[in-house]
């Protein structure tokens, strides 16, 4: 059962992740994001906040799961989110935006396929607002293929 409760949530995650940059991260939100939509400043940008402050949930869950009778659930469902976001971070950040140097020259067609979506998102700044399971409009990945822009490249 506990392992079925963490990949229960890693799953979950996906179309928690979509709401949250659709609706948080695009709308209220939106000031510390913008940062992550234009070229970088320097090794940090504001949009660095959401996934400290999501960690800092999940390790406030994680603390009540392992200390609180009854509320022993949260550990499971703590770890499937924790490698959601650990995936999510090695997708996004590192092999997408080549924010560390892991991936550097390696090119994988799966996640060549996550990073077009997602330069499709920087292009257009709307769709798709999810990250490993990104559903790109068919008009929008044409309109893209004809714009040779790169707005994904950091400096």
């Amino acid at each position: 059962m506990t392992v079925l409760l963490a990949a229960v949530a890693f799953v979950v995650m996906e179309p928690v992740t979509y709401a949250v940059h659709r609706w948080v991260m695009h709308g209220l939100g939106e000031r510390l994001h913008r940062s992550h939509h234009q070229p970088p400043k320097g090794r940090w940008e504001a949009n660095d906040a959401f996934p400290v402050l999501f960690a800092s949930v999940v390790l406030v869950a994680l603390a009540l799961g392992f200390n609180v009778g009854g509320l022993g659930a949260l550990v499971p469902i703590g770890v499937g989110i924790t490698l959601y976001g650990l995936a999510y971070a090695l997708v996004h950040d590192v092999y997408i935006h080549g924010r560390l140097p892991l991936f550097r020259g390696r090119r994988f067609a799966l996640l060549d396929r996550l990073a077009d979506a997602h330069r499709i998102h920087h292009l257009y700044n709307g769709e798709p607002y999810g990250m490993l399971l990104p559903v790109v409009p068919a008009e929008l990945r044409e309109r893209a293929a004809r714009t040779t822009r790169d707005p994904l490249t950091r400096a």
